[in-house]
């Protein structure tokens, strides 16, 4: 499957209009993608839309706005991108009662070396081994959550998409034995994965609005990141009127002080250093701080 694209993601103003249908969407499609194996183990198996779902949550719960913010988590959620002819899954290991959770995640360490995809049966039977992300990897502990893939070869994808051939997922861990057979919608859902990317359960408005994300306010004063820039910020003000600041009419001095001190952080830290400018718009008459990014010599 190809990876998620910044220009597939809805601006957080257009999501919150679109949020409950989408999840309702959602929550259906992995519905036939998730499977329990046992009494403590599941598994939702990803693609691009249970993937894109989590990116729009994050962004809509952090009140992400900012261009690099949000190729940022699309970096991260990427990396459970499903290759070619490859499944993807997170495995999560559930248990409810607080007492018990750390004895049990103790109790399957290691279980990295023990999960496969099963397809066929008896002696002819072929298994792929689940490869979990080596850096979830610890010797004496396990998370909770992992992300796990299966890389499928031609015979195996073949097996797969035939209804005849038996297919389940089996963890042989000396402390948690089960063998659970892929229910008949998870298994068209992902056959059909593997043969082309799932249809879009979100549309990106086509008039969506070209808007500056504001990051933070200061009184009378935003911080804001413009679309488009990935590295500059501006701190603004709508409210004065730039004759009246000049005139010594109004005084901010501790609201700019923060406001600057607040946006030449963010920016240095991205970009190992910045630099202010103030500018005065003649037509509008606006006064406008430009933070923008600087290397260091």
């Amino acid at each position: 499957m190809k990876p998620l694209q910044l220009d597939e993601i809805v601006d957080r103003e257009s999501y919150a209009r679109l949020r409950d249908g989408y999840r309702r969407a959602v929550i259906e499609h992995k519905r036939a993608r998730r499977m329990a194996v046992g009494e403590l183990v599941t598994l939702l198996f990803e693609d691009r839309e249970t993937l894109r779902f989590q990116v729009q949550e994050m962004l809509q719960v952090e009140r992400l706005d900012a261009p690099e913010q949000v190729q940022h988590e699309l970096d991260v959620y990427n990396e459970l991108m499903p290759a070619e002819r490859e499944l993807s899954a997170t495995l999560f290991v559930e248990i409810e009662e607080q007492a018990r959770i750390r004895p049990e995640l103790d109790r399957l360490v290691g279980i990295d070396e023990h999960v496969a995809l099963v397809l066929g049966a008896g002696e002819e039977a072929a298994r792929v081994s689940a490869r979990f992300d080596p850096k979830q990897r610890d010797e004496d502990r396990i998370s909770a959550v992992q992300y796990i893939r299966f890389a499928l070869g031609d015979a195996d994808v073949r097996r797969l998409a035939d209804p005849g051939m038996r297919a389940a997922i089996a963890i042989d861990h000396p402390n948690y034995r089960r063998e659970v057979e892929l229910p008949e919608a998870l298994r068209r859902s992902l056959c059909a994965g593997l043969r082309e990317d799932p249809a879009p359960l979100l549309a990106v408005p086509a008039a969506a609005p070209q808007r500056d994300a504001l990051l933070f306010e200061v009184g009378a004063l935003q911080v804001v990141a413009k679309r488009g820039n990935t590295t500059d910020l501006w701190v603004v003000s709508d409210d004065l009127p730039a004759q009246r600041w000049l005139d010594g009419e109004t005084s901010f001095g501790a609201d700019l002080e923060e406001a600057l001190r607040r946006a030449v952080r963010q920016v240095a830290e991205r970009a190992g250093g910045a630099r202010v400018e103030a500018s005065l718009t003649r037509d509008a008459g606006r006064l406008c701080w430009r933070v923008a990014a600087r290397s260091p010599r």
